[in-house]
């Protein structure tokens, strides 16, 4: 029923069609249960045994893990491998020999016969589905060339065995849903040839070829869904294996920093309160003891601090790190000043346009500084040293070099080499920067970083300041 003019009802027929049939999205009319399942059903067959039938595809050789091969040494082992090659082979000769097994035939049919026996068999070694299609074909050629006819129809006692070999050596090498494609359409070959025949639908080797078939093929399936059973079983137990051993790297990880946290974190928290008290413990000490004990504190507790940022992590599953600032290159002179107080003559030279760098690089810049000037303290204890910063187009240039320390010291330098160097290289090939180290002419050391910076890099840090 629609509208027509203002006050006007105009009728319109509803045929059955119009009420029965129901629309999908897209404007498709909808399909029954039925319909789908079939279609789904010829879409498989058409998929398993019509598209890339006679793709090439070669049987690989057996694993060396296997249950036989693995028991093997030497030159036998590689014979092994081959294995199923020889069985199939084997297996066409098999027919092959069933076939010729007729001394009233002529020489000439025994010649066709065998090879027509034989080559379906060897072709599944190569194009597996190609070979059903074969051995389908050559049965009735296999019939015609025949002497006389008997119970063995419509197989006759080779293509009996060659097409079984096919069914079997195909199912091993597809999977389950193409077997049982296979074994419909020997079903439909055979009913139908006995119809043709005008015996009964089931011909007298029909039902016998199915039912070994179905047995082979039943067993197959259970041997293929055992294998990917097997297989998944073990690669979850691979994974379960490599998960258990990295947790316990990590476990063990944690403990080592654990116990890195509360021994350093102990002494360093003794040192700065004997650093705080040890001023009070001398009558009358002069300015100078009381600024180092002053320095030495403050080192102590950002030291501390530090050391609870980076490893208190894994102290505790609900500790929260402190949400404090990273230093960066700004706050270099107050790293310089400590480090002058602690005895070493720096200076720092700034050439280029200062601006503001990526976090990253200016916290390695500062991380780098540090580390050096902490080299030349133990290292080269009563030498001066310079820092030179150069903002360069396209990155920045961080240089420490310092002298060689003077021949009569009072402080020896500390023995031994840690991993300063290292965490510097660590650091710089982080960011794709270059760097060198090494002994200067007159005798004192020199570390020189570049860290490059892209263009946009720059753009987005100058757009934000």
């Amino acid at each position: 029923m629609t509208t027509g003019t203002p006050g006007t009802l105009t009728f319109v027929p509803v045929t059955e069609t119009t009420q029965t049939q129901t629309k999908m999205p897209g404007g498709a009319a909808a399909r029954s249960p039925e319909f789908r399942l079939a279609a789904d059903a010829l879409r498989g067959l058409r998929q398993d045994l019509f598209h890339d039938a006679f793709i090439f595809r070669p049987l690989p050789r057996s694993a060396a893990y296997g249950p036989v091969t693995r028991r093997l040494r030497g030159r036998a082992r590689e014979y092994a491998a081959w294995s199923p090659h020889a069985l199939i082979i084997a297996a066409g000769l098999l027919a092959m020999f069933i076939a010729t097994n007729d001394e009233a035939r002529p020489a000439g049919s025994n010649v066709v016969l065998g090879l027509l026996t034989l080559v379906p068999v060897l072709l599944t070694m190569v194009r597996p589905v190609g070979a059903f299609w074969l051995s389908m074909a050559a049965t009735p050629v296999a019939t015609a060339l025949a002497t006389e006819f008997n119970d063995d129809w419509p197989w006759r006692g080779g293509s009996f065995a060659c097409h079984l070999f096919v069914l079997t050596i195909v199912a091993i090498r597809t999977r389950p849903r193409t077997a049982a494609w296979m074994w419909a359409l020997t079903a439909v070959y055979g009913i139908g040839a006995g119809t043709l025949a005008g015996g009964h639908a089931f011909g007298s080797n029909t039902a016998q070829m199915l039912f070994l078939s179905a047995v082979v093929l039943l067993g197959v399936a259970v041997w293929q869904i055992r294998r990917e059973a097997w297989q998944e079983v073990t690669a979850q137990q691979t994974v379960t294996a490599h998960e258990r051993s990295r947790r316990t790297l990590l476990e063990e990880r944690t403990t080592i920093a654990r116990e890195l946290h509360d021994v350093v974190a102990h002494h360093m928290s003794v040192v700065a309160i004997q650093a705080e008290a040890a001023p009070y413990r001398v009558e009358n000490p002069p300015p100078e003891l009381e600024r180092a004990f002053i320095t030495i504190r403050e080192n102590a507790v950002a030291a501390l601090t530090e050391l609870r940022r980076v490893l208190g992590v894994v102290r505790a599953e609900d500790y929260e790190a402190p949400d404090a600032p990273q230093p960066t290159l700004a706050d270099l002179d107050g790293l310089l000043a400590n480090v002058r107080d602690a005895g070493l003559s720096v200076e720092k030279v700034v050439t280029g346009a200062v601006r503001e760098l990526p976090q990253g690089v200016e916290l390695s810049a500062y991380r780098i500084v540090q580390e050096a000037l902490s080299n030349s303290l133990r290292h080269a204890p009563g030498a001066s040293a310079r820092v030179e910063i150069g903002y360069v187009l396209g990155g920045l240039g961080v240089r420490i070099v310092n002298a060689a320390p003077p021949a009569p010291s009072l402080v020896k330098p500390s023995p031994g080499a840690g991993h300063g160097i290292t965490g510097m290289r660590e650091r710089v090939s982080m960011l794709n920067g270059e760097m060198t180290a090494g002994a200067t002419a007159d005798g004192g050391y020199e570390v020189a970083v570049f860290l490059p910076v892209p263009v946009a890099a720059l753009g987005e840090g100058e757009g934000e300041a």
